[in-house]
């Protein structure tokens, strides 16, 4: 058989293919004759073929028919035939293949051989794919050579030491006496692959990590080396860059983390060296910022000293002046996770961090971004907040979305003022409303209802925005919302911040409807102005304009648009008398939402109310879940729909619910969690059918309870009668009657109450606000109270109303209830 090709002349075949076809044909062709030497057990040209394989291996072709060719050349006694035999298993084998388990004699022999070289192949092969079986059998041997005296073989058995570590962490005990002496070696291949070895020690077992603290003083023999390295002077064999070995100083540092980490002892004795290295290290070259950044990751995670975090930042505030994007990034995420710690110094770099804004890197923008935003605090919000508004308005589409959530929650948590946090939401909105998250409508909604005395100017801000951009949708949701809620706000013109807008009726209408018939308006963009136009109904004159609108979409293609249109007109026709309170003002709305004044507190054995004797006392208002809960525990669909005194505070959704009354109520009186638009309800009806003024109760009968009298004071007073719903008798219906005998009309009458906790109180809304004068009429409500337990009934009630200009406000006990309304 003619001799074959030389791996060279094969190379050379190889890179003259002008095809990927025509390669493989030559590779096929000579992985054939590779085949018939080995099967003619050709010992002449085996170490060629192999090496041959081995090449077609590195460029992606299957060669795994030479493994058993590579362990003969193990077994064979040239170093030229082992050399490429190892070579080959650590290419071709690992620890997957049974083939493996035959090298383990071969390798166990020239462990124990006289050439040091043939020991060096044989600890590289066990260390880069000896299994866990492998480990065992051979760690005696490995640990053997760490004790040599030849440094060749030592920093080999260290580096194989740490694979057989990794495989069989018990061995682990095995190598500790050989680590005594690694570390006065002077080789530095030694004293490298030694630190490797030690940090793997200390990183798998906090056992070797305590006794290389205590027993083995292992920091203060890394300081003196660590030292040795900075004042040495040039030594032409390890100097790097004009750095003595820097890869060893790395490993140290490293190392010195691990053991100063919660550790005051180790801490204490390895800050001077630290503050040598930060200081004399040159930084002129990438090496040196190598090292001076483990230094700074190495004193950020031991229990340093002040001064020397201070130096640590410092350095890395240098970094951001790096003209290397590489430096810089790594300074930034650096930075970013000592931002909380040490929060004071990385202040001082705010001006670099805020210019990395503007570079060009995708990767540095974003990280900057972040740790700007970590920056912020109550006494830059300012600054910062102009700087990342700027930030937002000229950044790429793929950062607004972090960049608007990061800006609203710095401006909720750091706002100076309501006014500032609402012209910082808006311009957010302005910016980049498309991207925003879905919670940010609700969100600026319940800021600015709980703003009253900034009302009149975020509502002539937002229509002003309306009238110049109607693309950004949340921006526009918010801005329909506010404009049915303050419309008679803008129209009159109580805008004392700026100054005013002369806006007709007629111009806030044409705004709405524009939206309702805009391409860009989504389906909930639409709910928001329908719903805006028909709360203007009881701001606005424009009353049958209104009615005209709201006919119109009665047979929108829009479902949840039909929906709402259908149930206004009939709220015009069938409940007009009822449309100004359902209508009325949202009340402020509370982030979290207890069970409000219905909920009382025990105090030395009284019952207190915790919500009526804040200092601002809201509304009443419950939450929408726990009035369906209610509604639930009273019988579900037997009860007709039930409206509350006060608007629920449900934050708006994207499934289009809307923050009104009438977007949280259900059509059939069940539980109204879900939004309308989910599906049709399974009994067609409109929203308030069953409800009338003088029977709003199917299963209610008069139980020959006798009335009372709870509250009489300043002509005014009030009188409670009772009834039992059935078919639950647990449940007492109160309807109030509050009567005034004075000679003026009692205006803006609200009567709110609470009950001890084992109660359920459910409050409907009243027939009137107004209490005429000189007895010419009644204002009724009902209330619902549930009882399960029997108990005595005590309530808690609020009397608020204005008369002759006065606002009048007070509370009284009502403990005196017929037996009959509870037992």
């Amino acid at each position: 058989m003619p001799a074959p090709i030389r791996l060279r002349e094969l190379i050379r075949t190889i890179r003259t293919a002008r095809t990927q076809a025509e390669e493989r044909e030559m590779i096929q062709k000579e992985c054939a004759a590779i085949r018939s030497s080995f099967r003619e057990e050709d010992n002449t040209y085996r170490c060629r073929n192999v090496a041959k394989l081995l090449y077609m291996h590195m460029l992606g072709y299957p060669a795994h028919f030479g493994q058993l060719e590579c362990l003969k050349l193990i077994a064979s006694q040239k170093f030229t035939d082992k050399r490429i035999g190892y070579l080959g298993a650590m290419l071709l084998l690992d620890e997957r293949q049974d083939v493996h388990l035959l090298m383990t004699n071969c390798i166990k022999n020239d462990l124990n051989h006289s050439t040091q070289y043939v020991q060096g192949l044989a600890l590289c092969t066990l260390g880069c794919m000896g299994s866990s079986e492998m480990c065992r059998d051979l760690a005696g041997e490995v640990e053997k050579l760490l004790k040599t005296s030849n440094s060749y073989l030592r920093k080999k058995a260290a580096l194989c030491a740490v694979h057989v570590i990794r495989k069989v962490p018990e061995l682990m005990e095995m190598f500790l006496p050989a680590t005594k002496n690694l570390l006065s070696e002077k080789n530095h291949g030694v004293l490298h692959t030694s630190v490797v070895l030690l940090t793997e020690m200390c990183e798998r077992s906090p056992d070797m990590l305590s006794h290389f603290r205590k027993n083995e003083k292992l920091v203060p023999q890394l300081v003196r080396i660590l030292k040795n390295l900075i004042m040495s002077g040039y030594s032409p064999e390890h100097d790097v860059s004009g750095i003595s070995d820097p890869f060893l100083q790395v490993r140290i540092l490293r190392l010195l983390r691990i053991l100063g980490r919660s550790d005051d002892d180790s801490s204490e004795a390895m800050n001077d060296i630290l503050a040598q290295v930060a200081t004399n290290t040159e930084t002129s070259k990438n090496v040196g910022n190598a090292i001076l950044y483990e230094t700074v990751l190495t004193i950020m995670d031991i229990k340093s000293e002040s001064g020397l975090r201070v130096l640590a930042i410092n350095i890395l505030g240098r970094f951001l002046l790096n003209n290397d994007k590489n430096i810089r990034y790594v300074a930034l995420t650096s930075l970013l996770k000592t931002v909380q710690t040490d929060h004071n110094a990385v202040q001082r770099h705010r001006s670099t961090i805020v210019d990395c804004l503007k570079d060009l890197d995708v990767s540095i923008k974003r990280r900057a971004m972040e740790l700007s935003f970590a920056l912020v605090n109550g006494n830059n919000i300012r600054g910062m907040m102009k700087e990342l508004l700027y930030f937002l308005d000229s950044c790429d589409p793929e950062f607004k979305a972090d960049c608007a959530s990061g800006v609203f929650l710095a401006a909720e948590k750091y706002a100076p003022s309501k006014r500032w946090h609402i012209d910082t939401i808006m311009r957010v909105l302005t910016t980049a409303g498309s991207y925003v998250r879905d919670d940010s409508v609700p969100n600026l909604i319940q800021l600015i209802t709980n703003s009253v005395e900034v009302h009149a100017y975020t509502v002539q801000r937002l229509y002003k925005a309306l009238l110049d951009d109607i693309s950004q949708q949340p921006l526009v949701q918010v801005s329909s919302w506010c404009i049915g809620e303050y419309g008679d706000l803008l129209v009159s013109g109580q805008c004392e911040e700026e100054e005013p807008i002369q806006v007709t009726e007629d111009e806030v209408l044409d705004v709405l409807e524009g939206l309702l018939v805009s391409n860009l308006s989504t389906p909930v963009t639409r709910g928001y102005s329908l719903t805006a136009i028909m709360k203007l109904s009881t701001r606005f004159s424009s009353v049958n304009r209104i009615k005209k609108v709201v006919s119109i979409y009665g047979s929108s293609i829009d479902v949840e648009l039909q929906q709402r249109a259908v149930e206004y007109n009939a709220m015009f026709k069938k409940y007009d008398h009822m449309r100004p309170a359902l209508l009325e003002r949202m009340p402020i709305m509370e982030k979290t939402s207890s069970n409000g004044p219905t909920e009382m507190v025990q105090t030395n054995g009284e019952t207190e109310p915790s919500a009526l004797e804040s200092k601002h006392p809201p509304p009443v208002t419950q939450p929408t879940n726990q009035a369906n809960d209610l509604l639930d525990l009273l019988g579900g669909n037997d009860v007709g729909p039930v409206i509350q005194t006060n608007l629920p505070t449900k934050p708006a959704s994207a499934g289009g619910e809307l923050l009104d009354l009438l977007g949280d109520l259900s059509l059939t009186g069940g539980l109204a969690s879900a939004p309308a638009s989910t599906g049709p309800p399974p009994q067609p009806a409109f929203l308030l059918d069953g409800l009338s003024s003088q029977n709003l109760f199917n299963d209610i009968t008069a139980a020959g309870i006798p009335s009372m009298t709870a509250y009489n004071k300043n002509g005014l007073k009030i009188e409670f009668t009772f009834e039992r719903a059935n078919p639950n008798p647990n449940i007492a219906v109160i309807t109030i009657h509050a009567s005034n005998t004075t000679d003026a009309d009692m205006t803006e009458f609200v009567f709110q109450a609470a009950v001890p906790k084992t109660f359920q109180l459910q409050l409907l809304s009243p027939s009137s606000n107004v209490v005429p004068a000189l007895n010419q009429g009644t204002v009724t409500q009902v209330i619902r109270v549930l009882n399960p337990q029997k108990q005595q009934l005590r309530m808690r009630i609020k009397l608020t109303y204005t008369h002759k200009g006065s606002a009048v406000q007070d509370l009284a006990e009502v403990n005196n209830f017929p037996p009959q309304s509870w037992q």
